[in-house]
């Protein structure tokens, strides 16, 4: 398990809590799994899985934090908090191929996997780096709120949404020109922005009030403010049925809400401090990591 350290500062730059949580983990599989589900014969769902095995160790720069993948390139991106560089690992060879500068203590990262590029949230100097997978280069550095953490892609529209922990905001940002489009207020301390691309609906955990923002990817506004409870951390989005799943660190829950509603329909016991949440679209099956508890809770969707 990587490890994200997190400064929260107050508006005078004076840090007023220090969070270490695992990074982040990628949401749901997006759109490419999401189609996927409509045509995967049931042959391929039913057959048994080989036993999990850790095949590789591969070293990359200081304090890995964010991490993210592009299935169609087999390329992985690692954001390297303490040294300010994004490691790019081949699937193929499990090998760092590069290893590309951006900007201060980096902690999240996506992919748009039908442009190939990489968006980097830098949580030290309020950018955004992106990256051109094709050539390994930086193409644009995009200023945002102050200390981005969570940022996320629509690959149908190419729009991608950025946290900003600090400025209590959501960066919109067009894949096209790579400047801000929008900057939309959200609740206190937004952590993450899981999409579900179908709807174009984007979910903002908020940390410090407990809420989470439900954002219009078409008017750009937020349409509902939903109460879920203390500390919400990661959440992730199923594209397929809709429902958001959200971890909340001091309360060792995960609030379920409907897509279509905009309601919690169930509140799940998990472990201790739950922080992560992935989804896998095609079983319907949710892993939430627990952080202090030093375990992964599953939940059967």
């Amino acid at each position: 398990m990587t490890l994200r350290y997190t400064q929260v500062k107050d508006k005078a730059g004076a840090v007023v809590t220090t969070m270490l949580r695992p990074a982040r983990l990628p949401a749901a599989l997006g759109l490419l799994a999401g189609a996927a589900v409509l045509v995967a014969p049931t042959a391929a769902l039913a057959a048994p899985a080989a036993a999990p095995v850790v095949t590789a160790t591969i070293p990359v720069g200081t304090l890995p934090s964010g991490v993210d993948d592009n299935p169609v390139t087999n390329t992985a991106y690692v954001a390297n908090f303490g040294d300010n560089t994004v490691s790019v690992i081949s699937g193929r060879t499990n090998t760092v191929t590069a290893t590309i500068p951006v900007g201060t203590q980096p902690v999240g990262a996506a992919i748009n996997p039908l442009t190939d590029t990489i968006y980097v949230a830098n949580s030290g100097n309020g950018t955004v780096s992106v990256i051109n997978g094709a050539t390994g280069t930086v193409t644009a550095t995009i200023p945002v709120g102050a200390f981005p953490e969570g940022v996320s892609v629509n690959p149908l529209t190419g729009t991608v949404y950025v946290a900003n922990t600090n400025s209590n905001t959501v960066s919109v940002i067009s894949g096209t020109t790579n400047t801000v489009t929008a900057t939309i207020p959200v609740g206190n301390g937004p952590v993450e922005a899981a999409i579900n691309p179908l709807t174009d609906t984007i979910y903002v955990t908020n940390h410090w009030d407990g809420t989470v923002s439900v954002i219009s990817g078409t008017t750009g506004t937020v349409t509902a403010l939903i109460t879920v409870g203390a500390h919400p951390e990661g959440d992730a989005v199923n594209p397929v049925t809709g429902t958001v799943y959200v971890a909340k660190a001091h309360s060792d829950t995960v609030s379920m809400i409907s897509g279509a509603t905009g309601t919690v329909t169930a509140t799940i016991p998990v472990g201790g401090t739950s922080v992560g949440v992935a989804i896998n679209p095609l079983t319907n099956t949710i892993y939430v990591t627990d952080f202090q508890a030093k375990t992964v809770s599953v939940i059967s969707g």
